[in-house]
């Protein structure tokens, strides 16, 4: 085997090419890709000696660690689909999401599995929990056969189930506009070609040592792993505390690829960095918003030979654009063209294709376009659309549909073909480099009874991309909401990064819009004209 064409024939392919070459490094511990394959096989065959059938989801809810890694590309190579969970979710959005998706196998650690098994008695499809760090069997308290990491490894081997390209091989849980997450649906097409094109306009080869500082939970996050694996790289997996950490792995390990989110540029931006990471950093690519063209110059400032990458991308399919480095000087507020093998258009709401610098929906077609959303067939109609004929490379006489993404993004395209961002035409906040659904936030605010009415919404923040804001009504019965108890109840219940920057008590009932919903908009616009009078009258 010489290419792959399955997720889990990227590790293969390195090791028949490399045996000895490192693939992963973890806590200074390093992993070969002849011993990174043999534990991938090893898990799928403990994966199938559990019972996991073709297209079964396995759950993976762990930081950053070679088990993590070794637990997704088993599952693919057992012909089953990898979830990879968030580590910072609370048990509550853990349970929701392998109830959503019917996780089978949850490959978890005892001190996670301490804190799930009040919750797991409400996932009816969960057989098995794996645990790191344990070599036993036993049960959890909801009754959950309990099996060790290493047990699971010493399974016999056993013919795989039969995988093609096209079958799914993860789902990937994003925030959705409204309410719960939502899992987009990824091929092993997708997956493998994205890291092919990914590593082709990033020159990704043997000689990289890339930095995996993202959660494995993100798209974004995962395709280090992938992008090195197709390219015989390297991987260090991070789980760092402060920036000051990454900075600290950068010089360490000479990485030579490094991709973030502006949140994390931007107080990276902040620090002084080693010399020497100067030295061997050959790019840094940034995802997840546009980065702040501050700090871009300060980035450039500090590591001069290192090539700035700035792409944009949404986890439908994967990545989109990116802009080359040679371009950054010129056009520093686009997003590029079209990353190799995709193509990006900008259409109108007829379907038909915009003018030169004509704002539209950018719609994402290829290979990288995912398999809509997880057993739920009205977004997935909204987002994954036929694309109309005469469109792009689509000719009238094809009879079978092509889907592609529309993105719910307003972007021009200038008359050289660079896309810049305009807007998004949902409430989506992105905060800390995450999506976050302003339902959810109220969801669980609701969830608290400390509320009667609320509304969430985001607003620019420096560092953060957006901070989220919410405004509140005090539940009946009470004259104010309890706005200290109220923030410690966020704290419980919802993942550091949706927890609010502030929350402000109003007196309900909270206006409503035509249609008779609460008006998010009015609400912000007023939030921001209140903060406008407060600094002029500072001034």
């Amino acid at each position: 085997m010489t290419e792959a064409c399955l997720l889990h024939e990227l590790v293969a392919v390195g090791a028949a090419r490399d045996p000895a070459a490192p693939a992963l490094t973890v806590a200074g511990e390093h992993l070969s890709y002849d011993t990174l394959a043999q534990q991938v096989h090893a898990c799928a065959y403990g994966l199938m000696a559990l019972g996991v059938g073709r297209a079964d989801r396995v759950g993976i809810y762990l930081d950053k660690r070679v088990e993590t890694v070794v637990a997704s590309f088993g599952a693919a190579a057992a012909g089953a689909v990898f979830v990879p969970v968030n580590p910072l979710l609370k048990a509550e959005q853990v349970a929701f999401i392998a109830r959503d998706c019917g996780v089978k196998v949850l490959v978890t650690s005892a001190e996670r599995l301490a804190v799930l098994a009040p919750v797991l008695a409400d996932c009816p499809a969960l057989c098995h929990v794996v645990l790191v760090g344990a070599a036993g069997d036993g049960t959890d308290a909801s009754g959950v056969p309990v099996l060790g990491w290493q047990a699971m490894l010493s399974a016999p081997a056993r013919p795989g189930h039969r995988v093609i390209d096209t079958d799914m091989v993860s789902i990937l849980y994003t925030s959705g506009s409204t309410g719960r997450p939502k899992g987009v649906v990824l091929s092993h097409r997708n997956m493998v070609a994205g890291a092919k094109s990914v590593a082709s306009y990033l020159g990704n080869g043997p000689h990289d040592t890339l930095l995996a500082a993202l959660p494995l939970s993100f798209d974004a996050g995962f395709s280090q792993l992938t992008t090195a694996f197709h390219s015989g790289a390297r991987v260090v997996l991070l789980n760092y505390l402060l920036p000051r950490d990454v900075l600290k792995a950068l010089e360490r390990e000479r990485v030579t690829g490094l991709t973030a989110v502006p949140p994390l540029y931007i107080q990276l931006a902040a620090l002084d960095w080693p010399a020497a990471v100067g030295e061997h950093l050959r790019y840094f690519a940034n995802t997840g918003g546009r980065m702040p063209r501050e700090t871009l110059q300060a980035l450039r400032a500090r590591v001069p030979k290192a090539k700035p990458f700035l792409m944009y991308g949404l986890t439908e399919a994967f990545r989109s654009t990116y802009l080359p480095p040679e371009e950054v000087d010129r056009r520093p507020d686009s997003i590029g063209k079209a990353i190799p093998n995709a193509e990006i258009l900008v259409l109108r709401e007829d379907g038909t294709e915009c003018g030169p610098d004509e704002p539209g929906e950018l719609v994402h077609r290829g290979a990288l376009v995912g398999m809509g959303y997880w057993g739920d067939p009205e977004k997935t109609a909204e987002r994954y659309k036929p694309l109309p004929a005469g469109v792009g490379g689509r000719e009238s006489g094809l009879q079978i549909p092509e889907l592609a993404v529309f993105s719910g993004d307003t972007v021009r395209r200038d008359a050289e073909g660079f896309l810049y961002f305009i807007g998004r035409r949902d409430e989506m906040m992105k905060t800390s480099g995450y999506r976050v659904s302003p339902t959810e936030v109220e969801e669980i605010l609701y969830a608290t009874k400390l509320v009667g009415e609320c509304v969430a919404f985001g607003v620019d923040h420096p560092t953060l991309g957006q901070a989220i804001q919410v405004i509140a009504s005090a539940p009946d019965g009470s004259a104010a909401v309890d706005l200290p108890a109220l923030l410690a109840q966020c704290r419980v219940h919802m993942p550091a990064y949706m927890v609010p920057a502030g929350i402000h008590g109003m007196a309900g009932p909270l206006p409503r819009n035509p249609n008779g919903k609460i008006d998010r908009k009015l609400l912000a616009t007023q939030w921001h004209e209140r903060r406008t009078d407060e600094a002029s009258t500072v001034v």
